[in-house]
């Protein structure tokens, strides 16, 4: 046959099953990272060239089901359906085999041509199971390619087998899947009246119009058919007594157990895998919790305490090299704006910031590449419910104590547009790294690390009543959480390493020079008088209803860029590092907590407007502000 000019490969599967790696493996730098058309799922497409072929390699949304519960869900199935790809390669995750073929059974009823590629195979040793990879194939009936992604192994293999579906050297016969006799005849009674102008094919039409979905449901003009329908669906719930989308996943569940049960052999006399029995632990109803709260706290005590050291000999340093600058023939003036403007933002940043944003990056990191992070999502999805989400979008707020601007960004993992909106939200008011550095900087360092508990926890009873209100303004209801437990693993030292590097040289790169050239600005300012006529002005406020200094004003506005600079550019407002010695502990609280709350910083801000849009990214950020200062008037009045 004659090729065309390109062949479209796409990446279908579950989450965390390894299609990234597989698509990176396959498309190296030939990669473009943008949006679906109107979407904002991400689109990932990259180019493989290939023995004389020219292949455009698409790596779909990992998704669980081909229903329209997300947008992830939605475009791909009409990706599959509407572009028809040449192959689709459906990668499983051999661990989890049940799990995946109850998606690997929907792509084949969809009609799609596909590849199975059946990736972690080196890890059914250590769960004490085998394959059988020909088996597999042979019941399926279409090729099943067992794959090592990560190490490269089976790729190659993968592409062969692919290229010769395409030219049809290799013909697939996929299953004839087959459910109950009940379901089964009314599968076949709405066949014959369903019109044959569809973009699906027609079987895998009549059982999405029976399972109830709603964008199968836009494609049927005829009244009577949507009647019959109804009237099918409404006898197979009375005949199982559970709701028809329910039944229709039961059986396709029960046709994934008993393909696994043919081609998956336990091993005898294998101990169970490590990830099994610390799960036990883990994941238990009551030990689960404790060990939760118990490595949370541990991880911020540990970081205040390294950073509290760490800080403490740098303080020591810089007092030294401050000395020996002052004692320099530069003229007093020169000095103080050298020092105070441009000294004080690199010490600031070095002993303040540096300590503690290290640690924790480190430690942030090690939690994820260990898959701890995946089971916190499972604990925390009852409490994430009372906020009207799941626990998958604990994974997003975990990553705004980091940054706010990857946490908003990282909400495209939820399911609806509805959820999206309240993780946002959520997690703008997550301290991240740089509130962190003013709330350890500020109350940790001069008043202890009670005090930066109870502002952690002031923070906390606010996101958790926010999420509250939130979840009974915003319409809409709350989904159940699907999602991929990965095994505990043990940490990889460089993976680890490049993943703290990476968030930390954001910092270094970006956040560092504006906190200095910030800093030198505002000793200009200070030093020739400009500030005096605005800190009037804007003394009565801060005075009376914050009980604020009226300098801690300058330091909010510039805070907007970066939060770290507030606590910098007190620093250089005040000529001090000692800020216990210019502010009572009373307004040393306020002023971080209102830091906590009163603006996102640009970054955020512009995820918002990306994924929300400009009209509720500005509404959440005066609602914000707004916020902040009144919380900030209480506290006055209360402490």
């Amino acid at each position: 046959m004659g090729e065309k000019k390109e062949i479209v490969f796409a990446l279908a599967g579950n989450a965390n099953v390894g299609k990234s790696v597989i698509f990176n493996q396959l498309t190296g730098s030939n990669q473009i990272i943008g949006n679906w058309p109107g979407k904002t799922v991400e689109r990932a497409e990259g180019l493989l060239y290939y023995k004389n072929c020219v292949i455009r390699v698409i790596d779909l949304p990992g998704i669980y089901s081909l229903t329209t519960y997300s947008e992830e869900e939605l475009i791909t199935r009409e990706f599959i359906a509407k572009e028809k790809p040449d192959i689709v390669i459906n990668v499983v995750d051999a661990t989890h085999l049940e799990r995946n073929l109850f998606f690997t059974l929907q792509l084949l009823e969809l009609e799609a041509n596909v590849v199975v590629a059946l990736n972690q195979m080196d890890l059914t040793e250590k769960f004490g199971f085998e394959i059988d990879a020909k088996k597999l194939e042979n019941i399926l009936g279409v090729p099943v390619v067992p794959m090592i992604a990560v190490q490269g192994k089976g790729i190659e293999k993968l592409v062969e087998t692919c290229i010769k579906v395409y030219r049809g050297e290799i013909k697939p016969k996929p299953i004839d899947i087959k459910y109950g006799k009940e379901v089964e005849e009314r599968i076949e009674k709405l066949i014959k009246i369903l019109p044959e102008d569809l973009p699906y094919p027609k079987r895998w039409t009549a059982i999405k119009l029976l399972e109830g979905d709603p964008e199968v449901k836009k494609l049927i003009k005829e009244r009577v058919v949507i009647d019959v329908v109804e009237k099918l669906s409404k006898e197979l719930e009375d005949i199982h007594g559970e709701s028809i989308s329910l039944i229709i996943s039961q059986e396709k569940y029960n046709i994934a157990k008993r393909i696994t049960d043919e081609v998956q052999r336990v091993r005898r006399g294998i101990k169970r895998y490590f990830s099994d029995i610390f799960d036990r632990v883990l994941l238990h109803p009551v030990f689960g919790y404790f060990f939760l709260i118990l490595s949370v706290f541990l991880m911020f005590y540990g970081i205040f305490k390294f950073g509290d050291f760490v800080s403490g000999y740098l303080d020591i340093f810089f007092e030294w090299l401050k000395g020996i600058f002052y004692s320099t023939s530069i003229s007093p003036s020169l000095k103080e704006i050298l020092w105070d403007g441009v000294g004080e933002g690199i010490v600031g940043g070095i002993s303040i910031a540096l300590p503690y944003i290290t640690p924790f990056y480190l430690l942030l990191s090690l939690l994820e590449d260990s898959g701890y992070l995946a089971r916190i999502a499972f604990l925390t999805d009852s409490v994430m419910h009372t906020l009207g989400l799941h626990g998958k979008a604990f994974l997003p707020l975990i990553l705004g104590f980091g940054c706010n601007v990857p946490a908003v960004l990282g909400t495209r993992i939820l399911e609806t547009k509805r959820q999206r909106f309240l993780a946002s939200v959520l997690a703008t008011l997550v301290p991240c790294s740089a509130r962190t550095i003013v709330i350890l900087g500020l109350v940790g360092i001069f008043l202890g690390f009670k005090y930066v508990v109870i502002v952690y926890l002031i923070d906390f009873v606010v996101i958790f009543l926010v999420g509250k209100l939130l979840s009974r303004v915003v319409p809409g209801k709350s989904l159940g959480l699907i999602m991929e437990v990965p095994p505990l693993r043990k940490p990889t030292l460089s993976i680890v390493l490049k993943q703290t590097w990476f968030r930390l040289k954001d910092f270094i790169y970006v956040a560092f020079p504006i906190i200095v050239i910030g800093s030198f600005l505002l000793e200009i300012l200070k030093v020739f008088g400009f500030l005096d006529g605005f800190v009037a002005f804007i003394s009565p406020f801060f005075t009376k209803f914050l009980g604020l200094p009226p300098l801690t004003s300058i330091t909010l506005i510039f805070g907007i860029l970066r939060k770290e600079l507030t606590l910098f550019m007190l620093f250089t407002l005040f000529g001090t590092e000692k800020l216990i010695t210019v502010m009572t502990p009373k307004q040393l609280i306020i002023y971080s907590v209102i830091t906590l709350f009163y603006f996102p910083c640009i970054a955020t801000f512009a995820a918002l407007k990306r994924e929300m849009g400009f009209k509720y990214a500005i509404l959440i950020a005066i609602s914000e502000m707004i916020f902040a200062i009144l919380l900030g008037g209480a506290l006055n009045l209360i402490l």
